[in-house]
């Protein structure tokens, strides 16, 4: 069995990442990794973990040595919204944090680095509806620069030193985790307030149409890329979606289940970021390349986000 290295544990997707790995590949072969102690969750699963700065390179190394790691999935990141109040904090983990786990991927012959990308690798000058897989890539944020400067630098290192890079646009990922900072982050928060309050002010405005996936998917389509055959795949970055919907679609269909929901909007500097970014995705080369497909539509994305966030509030809504 392969030995998995995971960085960024902590995050939304690393929440939910980690279970599902110990189930996939056993909990002795899966080393989480993030900047906090452990926490009550991880504990409980009796997971192997360790506190971890990416930027620390000798402290990865250490680790990676140690474990006999074969394939690191590095999900350290400082988020788009929280990366333009401190874009030298994201400077410092996005770039460097990275360049520590490729160069330690080089070097110690990992065998596969698996980096997410992300929907804000587009910019204004990208086709914004069925954006292609391959096409202009301008971003306007910090975080957006990172995931270029990522998927660039794992092709090179590719097509250099032979490393197996492989990478994700993940779109706004769904599930009743809280949340880490980023511009899709309303889809979230929206059912948070939904059930406690009946209201929510979205910093987006009612018309701004972006990608989305559930969580159940954004895992599948990781597990099934990380566990892809090499020699099918001739791109070494991908788009994967789910759906595509605004904030007013989504009001609406909350409104299904919980009719005296009310919405209303002050948009902020997320607004601008967001409309910057594709409003669908074409991933028919994950498609033809490794079978991608995903299985949650946006009429069953609600439903199971209400159960689910109702779940963790403690609140029933039915």
């Amino acid at each position: 069995m392969k030995k998995y290295f995971v960085t960024g544990s902590y995050g939304q997707i690393g929440m939910d990442l980690i279970p599902a790995m110990l189930e996939r590949y056993g909990k002795e072969n899966v080393v989480a990794t993030g900047r906090k102690k452990i926490n009550p969750t991880f504990k409980e699963l009796d997971v192997i973990y360790h506190r971890l700065d990416v930027r620390d390179e000798y402290g990865l190394r250490n680790l990676l040595v140690e474990y006999d790691i074969d394939i690191i999935l590095h999900n350290a990141s400082v988020l788009s919204a929280t990366g333009e109040k401190n874009p030298q904090l994201a400077h410092s983990i996005n770039f460097e944090g990275f360049y520590n786990v490729l160069e330690a991927s080089r070097e110690l012959n990992i065998e596969q680095l698996f980096v997410p990308s992300s929907i804000a690798a587009f910019g204004p000058t990208t086709p914004l509806v069925n954006t292609p897989n391959t096409t202009i890539m301008e971003p306007s944020s910090i975080y957006g620069i990172s995931k270029v400067y990522i998927e660039l630098m794992g092709s090179y290192y590719n097509k250099k030193y032979g490393l197996n890079f492989r990478s994700l646009r993940y779109p706004g990922v769904l599930s009743p985790e809280e949340p880490g900072g980023g511009t899709t982050d309303y889809a979230i928060w929206i059912f948070y307030e939904a059930l406690k309050n009946m209201k929510y002010t979205c910093f987006l405005s009612a018309d701004v149409t972006l990608p989305m996936m559930m969580m159940s998917d954004c895992l599948k389509s990781t597990f099934d890329l990380i566990e892809a055959d090499d020699s099918k795949l001739k791109h070494r970055s991908f788009n994967v979606t789910g759906m595509s919907f605004n904030p007013e679609e989504l009001a609406n269909e909350i409104n299904k289940y919980l009719p005296d929901f009310k919405i209303d909007y002050e948009p902020d500097f997320r607004d601008a970021l967001a409309r910057s970014w594709p409003q669908s995705l074409d991933d028919s080369v994950a498609r033809e390349e490794w079978g991608w497909e995903p299985e949650l539509p946006f009429e069953k994305m609600v439903p199971a986000m209400l159960d689910g966030v109702s779940e963790r509030l403690g609140i029933s809504y039915k």
